[in-house]
């Protein structure tokens, strides 16, 4: 093409267009260019410092688009980060999880063989535990909840 970012238009005014600033000044209610020369001399130098105007406000517009573009990029990055992390330490949980499942069943299988094999004996000591534990359970937490801690 031209050689201009596709985002800013090429100055074709013509004139002293080397800063924008203090380049307009305002006399009774209009505004008018600075160092002389009206409409009429210039030939629609009026048209061009709005044009100007126009431009200058659209590359404040872009640039601030950008900006935001720019933001909404990185958030999008950090997220995707945080998502592959969360996704590796679910399945490290999974993997954590089927671990003592397979050990829950593995135990299980020893309890039943021994209760099998032990009769009604070992069957007696494993209900008094079970109803020892639910006992000191219980006291624990009624005596926390009368300590008010």
């Amino acid at each position: 093409m031209n050689g201009t970012p596709m985002h800013q238009r090429k100055n074709t005014s013509s004139g002293n267009n080397n800063s924008n600033s203090s380049m307009y000044s305002r006399t009774n209610s209009s505004y008018s260019r600075v160092g002389g020369g009206g409409d009429v001399e210039r030939g629609g130098g009026y048209d061009d410092t709005n044009a100007n105007i126009l431009e200058q406000q659209n590359n404040e517009r872009i640039f601030e688009l950008s900006e935001q573009v720019s933001r909404l990029k990185g958030l999008t990055i950090d997220i995707g980060n945080e998502v592959r992390e969360q996704n590796s330490l679910l399945d490290q949980m999974g993997d954590g999880f089927s671990n003592v499942g397979d050990m829950i069943q593995g135990s299980l299988r020893r309890i039943g063989s021994m209760l099998e094999s032990g009769g009604s004996k070992h069957m007696c000591y494993m209900v008094g535990f079970v109803v020892f534990v639910v006992v000191f359970l219980y006291w624990m937490m009624t005596f926390k909840g009368q300590s008010g801690a």
